[in-house]
């Protein structure tokens, strides 16, 4: 896909334009796109980067069908690009070093026990990235997305509560899942046959990202701060 063509994808976002200039006079005519970076989740096929824009003005919710490991590094360089992450989780104890090695001191990921997400007062200057990590079948949230409020969820793997959750979020993204997993996640996104069967050959690391007819396969490659911290890709935890 064109570098001009990802721009205008409801969930990833490729490569940037390249510069442009404007006279002087015009300069009052110009207002700032917020929200239309995002967060680095990795690299395509061809090797450009994709991104996910977390930042918006209207609620985004995110699925994740796929390992811990992803989910951590997504919620890193969250915290990264400065919004404030709340991680709602049943196993604290997996995410503590995370979040007291992350922001150096500052408490930019926090950790919430399950249901007990506090309002976070999300703004265009304040934004935040609820990590829901509530097992195979998460409760419905206190803290839903709304403005510059996104929510990923994770599914370790295909739950009854998945297809609702595949049918409502804005962005899908899918690791190694079992052939008969993958079967059904191809009907409910409409996948090809063959990446449908791709699903179950996934190496670790490798997601496939939906966005309504859109389809990106990615490689997350974690920086040399994220393999000190997390390791390396893993699709089990």
């Amino acid at each position: 896909m064109a570098a001009s063509s990802v721009r205008g994808v409801r969930g990833l976002f490729g490569p940037r334009h390249a510069g442009h200039s404007v006279v002087t006079d015009h300069l009052g005519a110009l207002s700032l796109p917020v929200g239309d970076d995002g967060v680095v989740i990795g690299d395509d096929a061809e090797g450009h980067p994709q991104l996910v824009g977390f930042h918006r003005s209207t609620p985004y919710d995110v699925l994740l069908i796929g390992g811990l490991w992803t989910a951590q590094v997504l919620a890193l360089r969250a915290a990264g690009t400065g919004a404030r992450v709340a991680v709602e989780t049943g196993r604290a104890q997996e995410w503590t070093t995370l979040a007291q090695s992350a922001g150096a001191g500052l408490e930019c990921i926090t950790l919430h026990d399950v249901g007990r997400v506090p309002p976070m007062g999300a703004t265009v200057g304040s934004p935040v990235v609820v990590v829901r990590d509530c097992g195979m079948r998460p409760p419905r949230g206190r803290v839903v997305s709304s403005p510059w409020q996104s929510v990923l969820t994770l599914l370790p793997y295909l739950s009854p509560v998945a297809p609702r959750l595949m049918r409502t979020s804005t962005l899908v993204g899918v690791q190694r899942v079992s052939p008969q997993e993958a079967q059904q996640i191809g009907r409910i996104l409409g996948l090809h046959r063959t990446e449908t069967e791709a699903l179950p050959t996934l190496a670790d690391g490798v997601t496939l990202w939906c966005a309504g007819s859109e389809r990106h396969w990615v490689m997350t490659t974690p920086t040399d701060a994220e393999t000190g911290l997390l390791g390396t890709a893993r699709r089990m935890d």
